[in-house]
C-alpha cells in the first residue's frame, strides 16, 4: 500500500475543493485543469476528473458551454454557477477554520 493511499477520502474532498478554486478563478478546460494539478499532490486523471465534473454538474455547482477550437473539435469549459461559488466560500471558510484549529493543536 502506497503512503498517499490512506490519505484518499481527504484527498478526494481536496481535489473537488480545488476544482473549486481553480474554476473561481474563471471559465476553465478540463485539459487545462489537469495540468494544473499535474505537478501537486492533487495530480489527477481524467477517469478521476470527468466523473468529478459530472457530479458537480449534477449538483448543480457547475456548469460548462461549448467553445470552438483552433486545435480541434470545440471544447467544453466548466465555471461555477451561483451556487458553486457560494459552495466555494463555504469551503474556503471552513478549511481556515480546520488550519487554525490544527495550529491551535500544535501542528
Amino acid at each position: 500500500m502506497e503512503a498517499h493511499d490512506q490519505y484518499a477520502g481527504l484527498r478526494k474532498g481536496l481535489l473537488e475543493m480545488a476544482l473549486l478554486a481553480l474554476m473561481g478563478r474563471g471559465r476553465a478546460y478540463a485539459g487545462d485543469m489537469l495540468k494544473r494539478l499535474e505537478p501537486t499532490p492533487l495530480a489527477t486523471q481524467e477517469g478521476t476528473l470527468y466523473p468529478l465534473l459530472s457530479k458537480l454538474r449534477r449538483e448543480e455547482i457547475v456548469d460548462y458551454e461549448w467553445q470552438e477550437s483552433a486545435a480541434g473539435p470545440p471544447r467544453k469549459y466548466y465555471q461555477l454557477t451561483d451556487k458553486g461559488r457560494a459552495r466555494l466560500a463555504d469551503l474556503s471558510a471552513y478549511w481556515h477554520s480546520l488550519n487554525l484549529t490544527l495550529q491551535d493543536l500544535g501542528l
